[in-house]
């Protein structure tokens, strides 16, 4: 496999990678350094690539593992929680502070889900990866894909009724 060759097929797999391994760690300069140290490693793997067949579950397999590695490590003491912002100009300010709040209370929500259940979210809910390639990433079979994912959906429901029951009351 050739730099081009190479380029196209992992340029859009990038972002997705990054916000996958943010996920996971909480950190957007963790999360950059993740995916820059996993591009080197499938760099140096290249002509392996060649008979894999979904590249991108591959890659997306290989942050996830490094990211999990990282979270294990005495290194990963000093991870922060960084929180991406929004910007949206069609709302006006008091839309916009009520749907970050609304975003803010589901991502604690989704904070509080098994890290299996976070990430299958994760995957399926935000960077709507299909069932396939969420099999592959997280190593799992079809059935406990779509279980996990109707488990986590379900504790996030309870958690978020749970949240509106304490507002109204």
């Amino acid at each position: 496999m050739n730099q081009r060759d190479f380029i196209t097929i992992f340029k859009d797999v990038q972002q997705k990678m990054f916000f996958l391994s943010r996920r996971l760690l909480r950190s957007e300069d963790e999360a950059a350094d993740a995916v820059q140290e996993v591009m080197v490693k499938l760099w140096e793997k290249r002509e392996q690539l060649e008979t894999v067949k979904n590249k991108e579950a591959y890659a997306m397999q290989m942050v996830k593992n490094y990211s999990l590695d990282r979270l294990k490590s005495k290194q990963a003491s000093h991870l922060k929680i960084v929180h991406s912002n929004y910007d949206d100009d069609s709302l006006n300010a008091q839309e916009e502070l009520e749907r970050h709040s609304r975003v803010q209370m589901v991502r604690k929500m989704i904070n509080q889900l098994p890290e299996q259940y976070k990430t299958v979210i994760q995957l399926r809910d935000i960077q709507r990866y299909d069932y396939e390639a969420i099999e592959n990433i997280m190593e799992m079979k079809p059935t406990a894909v779509r279980v996990s994912l109707s488990r986590a959906r379900k504790m996030l429901r309870e958690l978020i009724e749970e949240q509106y029951k304490t507002e109204i009351a």
